[in-house]
């Protein structure tokens, strides 16, 4: 999948998950998205993904992309989080620089790539 964030394409790479099948399954999107305890930018997504076979907590490490399943957001961490319930990591994307250095309410767009 691909992150236009700030006029640039940041590449993300999503597992073979249900989860992961469910979020592609709504692309593209536009989501804004905000700041969450300096660990991690947020955003609910339109409709809940699929959690068949996901785990019931989980740690993430940047670059992680991942659902957090209590509040139906697609989360993009960029420092480590501990392990807590309701996270489902989901993939990887470039560039967490990126993504910690925007402010709240910043607008991307996601879709498949290619």
């Amino acid at each position: 999948m691909v992150i236009e964030l700030d006029g640039r394409e940041i590449a993300g790479e999503l597992d073979n998950s249900p989860t992961s099948a469910s979020l592609l399954a709504q692309l593209p999107l536009m989501l804004s998205f905000r700041d969450h305890g300096g660990q991690e930018k947020i955003s609910e997504l339109p409709a809940p993904l699929d959690l068949d076979g996901a785990p019931k907590g989980s740690d993430a490490a940047p670059p992680t992309i991942g659902y957090y399943a209590p509040e139906r957001s697609l989360v993009l961490y960029y420092h480590q989080v501990g392990r807590f319930a309701g996270i489902v990591p989901i993939g990887t994307y470039q560039n967490s620089d990126a993504v910690r250095n925007q402010i709240d309410g910043f607008t991307v767009t996601i879709r498949k790539a290619g």
